[in-house]
């Protein structure tokens, strides 16, 4: 019974999903990736944009990494995008430019985990896996009754629901079904306020409201301050930034504005301030215009490459997601006209000057 009343509310109620409009493994595989820890409404316009620039796997597999990383710009936690550029490396050379439809063997490929594999293979392939990730497991709690914020035996809840998971999987339908368990979480299961009037399934509902949840961790503070730098050079305007170097930790071989020295800026000399979040930290973010010979003597002198870079070719780079924030709202940054622009290092017609 749970089963049918899911799937026919899933049926009336779904959100019109580009990845959902048809079961391709890869755009199903690319969509997955993109979700993880960033939101649907985000997604959607990356994910056509990736789909068309990267029509399939031997088209990604092809793309320089530098390429790949630039469409992603914006969408952060950019492993996930080298992840796939390597898997679909794999894919192309090893497997015919074809995904396996086994959860077993998609495990083998770079970034792909229990969950996503799980995610193919019940979407594309009907393969009869459940799928658990957030959304799901505070559905499942809450059908069970089950206390999400023990941590006595994290171990033990986890074990129980993988396996109510299992045990509700429609397998004649299981990809819908996954899907519907997710869509259920993501827009009347929710978090804070769920909609237990309108849940197709509150009959079998243990909880019919909010459960306890684990607290998250507080989130740190931090103030850091970037030079907004340009020039005029013929008929072309410059902007200067610096590359993350390959060896760091975190965004490695990213594009940057360069950072200031001093995080407090007089009044006079504020560009703009905005806010930006990575992970647990929580970042107030100062911009000063700089110019050209100012450089030198109020940036920190740059770990990486640093260049001036011809501002209409700014989007063929793959830049942080603060540094594509700020060209932003300055209006100083838009999307390449057409899908797939050579990185600036290749555009002959912009040489770039190295500092």
């Amino acid at each position: 019974m749970l089963r049918a009343q899911l799937l026919d509310w899933y049926q009336a109620n779904q959100r019109d999903l580009p990845w959902r409009r048809n079961k391709d493994p890869y755009s199903v595989w690319v969509s997955e990736i993109m979700l993880q820890q960033t939101r649907v409404a985000v997604v959607l316009d990356r994910h056509r944009q990736f789909l068309q620039r990267f029509p399939t796997i031997t088209a990604l597999a092809a793309a320089p990494e530098q390429e790949v990383l630039a469409l992603w710009s914006g969408l952060g936690y950019y492993r996930r995008a080298r992840m796939l550029h390597k898997a679909a490396q794999v894919v192309d050379q090893n497997l015919g430019g074809s995904l396996p439809t086994r959860p077993e063997e998609l495990r083998n490929l770079p970034g792909i985990g229990a969950y996503t594999a799980a995610a193919i293979a019940s979407i594309a392939h009907n393969e009869p896996f459940a799928v658990v990730d957030g959304n799901v497991e505070r559905v499942l709690c809450r059908l069970a009754g089950w206390d999400a914020t023990s941590r006595s035996s994290p171990a033990a809840l986890r074990r129980n629901i993988d396996v109510l998971a299992s045990q509700l999987l429609d397998p004649r339908h299981p990809g819908d079904f996954n899907q519907a368990m997710m869509e259920l979480g993501a827009t009347v299961c929710l978090p804070r306020n769920p909609q237990c009037l309108v849940c197709p399934i509150a009959a079998h509902c243990a909880t019919r409201g909010e459960h306890k949840t684990a607290p998250r961790a507080p989130m740190l503070t931090r103030e850091i301050a970037y030079a907004l730098s340009l020039r005029d050079r013929n008929s072309f305007r410059d902007i200067l930034l610096e590359q993350r170097p390959a060896t760091v930790s975190v965004m490695p071989s990213m594009w940057e504005l360069p950072a200031l020295r001093d995080a407090s800026i007089p009044d006079q000399h504020l560009r703009m301030q905005v806010r930006h979040a990575i992970m647990q930290v929580n970042y107030s973010v100062r911009i000063r215009t700089v110019d050209e010979d100012e450089v030198p003597t109020l940036t920190v002198a740059a770990a990486g490459d640093r260049r001036w870079v011809p501002l209409d070719t700014v989007s063929a780079l793959p830049l942080t997601g603060l540094a594509r924030k700020v060209l932003t709202r300055a209006h100083l940054f838009a999307l390449p006209s057409q899908p797939g622009r050579k990185p600036v290092e290749s555009a002959q017609q912009h040489p770039t000057a190295r500092l």
